[in-house]
């Protein structure tokens, strides 16, 4: 006999867990932004540094440097080692001042403050230490995630082990609760894999033109969709995208689907009598807070994504759907901005 409730509960904790890494790595990569409202470059003294930038969107545009600075960051990143200071736009490199050949500071590099002429170094690596609230000394670095210190690699792996964990839990969680497969929207037959598979690419194509529209519109607006965590996923070898889009990006579909819709409408609309509609609304607001490092815009989008898919998984009763559909919203997405380096708010505006 199914054990809804042990699974319900343990899909729960899942879901809190999985929301909780969510917001540390979040926090992990946001704690080293400086006040927008003090300027670019300021720090909690007001000294002016300029290693201290906002982590750019793949997106972002109107002004801001993220499309250009974003090939920087991908290309500052060796194959299998840490960053390595790369040419910025105005010929400065990323967390060190430009100096001339007569050894004084560019006045023009950003974030340098005009007192580097009086002979204080400007060189943030060196001598621009801030002083926090607490009195502790410590670099803008210091103080969050440092992408380009983050290797592909790593970033894949550490993506695909922890949402894999989580798919297997929940696996495990429903054979040991002998949750039907029909609850979860898994049919074993020939005629439920050619319909998963032909209904999820139709849907896949026009769900990712959709998210891409929106994006676009929303970044159109001046509203900045963050794609940072997609920039750090971007392989740079030929067997780094084959690794990520048949190996990292099929188990992010498969959990996530797994996740916020057969186990979290499927299995409590089985076996408790709610509503998958009710039950969709809630999944979705738990899907787009698991995005939260795509920022306001992304949260808002994805959030109407999960909905969608939610309601597609509704409607057909098929689980292979809107994992076929969410695997190619998402490689279409890599594939597109990273592999092509095609910007759909950029093609709209031209």
């Amino acid at each position: 006999m199914p054990q809804w409730a042990t699974f319900v509960g343990i899909t729960g904790v899942v879901l809190v867990l999985l929301l909780v890494l969510s917001h540390l790595t979040q926090s992990a990569f946001t704690d080293g932004e400086p006040d927008s409202s003090d300027g670019p470059g300021a720090s909690a003294d007001g000294t002016t540094t300029s290693s201290q930038r906002p982590l750019e969107s793949a997106s972002d545009s109107g002004g801001t440097p993220a499309a250009t600075d974003r090939d920087s960051t991908r290309n500052a990143r060796s194959a299998d080692g840490p960053a390595t200071a790369t040419p910025r736009p105005n010929g400065s490199t990323a967390g060190v001042s430009d100096e001339s050949a007569a050894g004084v500071p560019d006045e023009s590099a950003a974030g340098v403050s005009d007192e580097s002429t009086d002979g204080i170094e400007s060189d943030d690596s060196s001598a621009h230490r801030e002083i926090t609230a607490e009195g502790d000394e410590r670099r803008p670095t210091e103080r969050g995630v440092d992408p380009g210190s983050l290797s592909t690699g790593m970033v894949l792996a550490n993506v695909a082990f922890s949402q894999g964990l989580f798919a297997l839990v929940l696996l495990g969680a429903a054979v040991y609760t002998a949750i039907p497969a029909s609850a979860l929207g898994i049919e074993f037959s020939l005629a439920y894999l050619e319909t998963g598979l032909l209904l999820g690419a139709a849907a896949g194509v026009v769900f990712y033109l959709a998210n891409e529209l929106a994006a676009a519109a929303a970044t159109r607006f001046g509203f900045d969709h963050d794609e940072a965590l997609r920039e750090l996923l971007s392989p740079d070898s030929i067997g780094g995208w084959l690794i990520l889009l048949l190996g990292v990006l099929p188990i992010i579909a498969f959990f996530e689907e797994f996740l916020f819709r057969a186990a979290l409408i499927g299995v409590p609309a089985a076996g408790f009598g709610l509503s998958p509609w009710l039950l969709a609304v809630g999944s979705s607001i738990a899907f787009a807070l698991g995005h939260g490092m795509q920022g306001s815009v992304g949260i808002v989008v994805t959030g109407l994504l999960g909905f969608v898919l939610a309601a597609v998984y509704i409607v057909t009763g098929s689980l292979l759907v809107v994992v076929v559909a969410h695997y190619l919203v998402n490689a279409l997405e890599f594939v597109v901005h990273e592999g092509f380096g095609l910007e759909w708010a950029d093609t709209l505006e031209s």
